[in-house]
């Protein structure tokens, strides 16, 4: 028995190490070796979307008249051909993985909303798509939101509500012209059974608001990100609003606006859809958000509305390390053309595993990035930023 002890105490130390390293591994961090890389993969139309299944096959959909998606098997480094989903319809954003099933869910409307949904499953890692009709009941308020154009869902992952699916969604009121803006807020959709029946939640807590992102932290929280085109209430217009909820999704509260995450180019109130991700790094709230970094050229801002588009350029992505509080880190992703963009994560053991995908508008088509924290902490230990 004493020859034994030194061994059974060596097995002991090692597995404690093995535990602890784990609980710190970090395969976007490579190490603090850097990778970045971009190329385009659609030419023409509208509306990003980019997720990551179960297999790890990177899927970019994408579209403004004719629906479509692109895979690629080998962790974004080739991209096979385009797969129609729907040859019309509008892109409603929120793409979505059930993660409980591998199934993926593609919102498409019949044209700009509010329009008729009709939901298309992928049983096959994006390869096949079946549509089906959208089963929506409305919030307390009666309403029932329509989804473009809004960053992909996901799969609730913690708690009490684990296997729920959510996507961003938004309230047109009477419709997108200027007169309606007022009764417009931003919302969610989520399903207890797999996308087949969908629950409106409440509105977010302000109006003229719409095309939202969403991040679960590691406690449950699910951290809301909103584009907001008019201000109601005379908060800033110009910044991200933030919400958050407890419930699943159920209601949003605590808002405030972002000092640090900008919405769209500083020189109008319009905003712009923007990216958000969390990092599947056990232990951290690692969001990565995108947009672009264009601050007003001069001090009277009142440019006219028709420019609400212009200056879109400068597409950055910013790194919070504590679920959201905080925006230390910074990094211009490309300097010429960049609107609507999507954010995605690799999954751990597939050719995915460490990389982020961010899919943008750029030049009438689409970009999409590939890259990882190294590059985007330009090199500096990912941990210094933790507080």
């Amino acid at each position: 028995m004493k020859r034994l002890f030194p061994i059974i105490f060596l097995l002991f130390f090692y597995a404690f190490f093995i535990s602890c390293s784990s609980s710190e591994r970090n395969p976007f961090w490579n190490e603090g070796s850097p990778l970045f890389e971009t190329q385009e993969i659609f030419s023409n139309e509208r509306f990003p979307n980019v997720i990551v299944a179960k297999d790890g096959s990177v899927i970019a959909s994408w579209g403004s008249q004719n629906i479509r998606v692109r895979r690629s098997d080998d962790g974004g480094e080739t991209w096979g051909p385009e797969i129609t989903v729907s040859d019309s319809g509008f892109h409603g954003g929120g793409t979505l993985l059930d993660v409980s099933t591998g199934d993926i869910l593609l919102f498409v409307e019949e044209s700009h909303p509010p329009a008729p949904l009709t939901i298309y499953r992928s049983k096959d890692n994006a390869l096949t798509w079946i549509p089906e009709k959208a089963v929506i009941n409305a919030n307390s308020f009666g309403h029932i939101p329509s989804m473009h154009m809004n960053e992909h869902g996901i799969t609730l992952q913690y708690g009490h509500y684990k296997g729920r699916l959510i996507r961003p969604s938004r309230h047109y009121g009477g419709g997108n012209d200027r007169q309606y803006w007022n009764s417009h807020y931003t919302n969610a959709i989520y399903s207890d059974d797999g996308g087949r029946i969908w629950q409106s939640s409440e509105p977010f807590p302000a109006f003229g608001t719409g095309e939202a992102a969403i991040a679960e932290l590691e406690n449950g929280t699910i951290y809301y990100n909103s584009r907001r085109h008019k201000s109601t209430d005379g908060l800033n217009p110009r910044m991200r609003h933030i919400a958050w909820s407890c419930n699943g999704g159920k209601t949003w509260e605590n808002l405030s606006v972002s000092k640090e995450l900008p919405d769209g180019a500083q020189h109008t109130d319009y905003g712009l859809m923007a990216g958000l991700i969390r990092l599947p790094v056990e232990g951290h709230d690692i969001l990565i958000y995108s947009n672009i970094d264009v601050p007003a050229e001069r001090s009277e801002e009142d440019v006219p509305f028709e420019l609400r588009t212009s200056r879109r350029l400068n597409g950055s992505v910013w790194v919070s390390f504590d679920g959201g509080k905080t925006w230390p880190v910074k990094r211009v992703v490309d300097k010429g053309s960049f609107a609507y963009s999507s954010l995605a994560a690799g999954r751990e053991g597939t050719p995915s595993e460490g990389f982020i995908y961010l899919l943008y508008e750029s030049e009438g088509g689409a970009k999409i990035a590939r890259f990882n924290l190294a590059w985007l902490t330009g090199g500096t230990d990912w941990k210094t930023f933790i507080p």
